[in-house]
């Protein structure tokens, strides 16, 4: 009988205490739980500032072990404290080894970046092909910018060929080399000739062939797990 009484106390004592997620407070940071924020909150009604660094310390020590995989990671502890002053409301007054972040800076909305604006007329060239046309063009007259040259046309042409499996004639590559570097790239008068179309298209598909037999040989032997 007393044993019963004894368990219905305790009970409804356990009951009593019950937390509900509706009554307690948002977690600031959500992946340290709701332990290390009420350490925090613990850290925070330390009377003396001796007192609050210890436990702030024993915080910081507690968040590291969480977080193993991001020891070696280049200003980790200052990360740590930083999520310290975050979860506290930045309401803790300790010595940090560290500037103590402000709200301010980390509710200022970070400067929006400027991505490079390129429309290009002939986009099955890409990008890569016009920078290589400007290095081509800041190279001195001889044999070695010859050379380049020649070489951006071929790769042009196998551009081209990817984009359209046809055909193009070399005159139609000249011009398009002509019209991109700004007439500064002529090779339209010139007797150079490019790699055969059949040529660029057959080296096309080995290389495609040998991507699939690679991909097939990495995949040989595997054994899928049935989930």
């Amino acid at each position: 009988m007393l044993q019963t009484i004894s368990n219905n106390l305790i009970l409804i004592i356990l009951v009593e205490n019950i937390e509900y997620n509706s009554e307690r407070s948002k977690l600031i940071i959500p992946e340290y739980g709701r332990h290390v924020q009420k350490m925090v909150a613990h850290a925070i009604s330390k009377e003396t500032k001796e007192e609050r660094n210890k436990v702030a310390n024993s915080i910081i020590s507690v968040m590291g072990n969480m977080n193993p995989h991001l020891r070696d990671v280049p200003d980790f502890q200052h990360k740590l404290w930083d999520q310290l002053f975050i979860i506290s409301d930045f309401k803790l007054d300790v010595d940090s080894p560290f500037p103590i972040p402000s709200r301010e800076e980390l509710t200022e909305r970070p400067e929006s970046l400027e991505y490079p604006q390129n429309f290009p007329k002939y986009r099955f060239y890409g990008n890569n092909i016009k920078r290589m046309i400007d290095v081509a063009i800041g190279w001195e007259e001889g044999e070695m910018k010859d050379g380049l040259v020649l070489t951006i046309a071929n790769h042009m042409k196998k551009c081209f060929l990817n984009w359209n499996k046809d055909t193009v004639e070399d005159d139609v590559i000249f011009n398009h080399l002509f019209e991109l570097s700004d007439g500064k790239l002529n090779l339209k008068e010139s007797n150079e000739k490019l790699l055969d179309t059949m040529t660029i298209l057959k080296n096309n598909k080995s290389y495609g062939a040998k991507k699939v037999y690679k991909n097939h040989k990495n995949t040989k032997g595997r054994t899928w797990k049935k989930y």
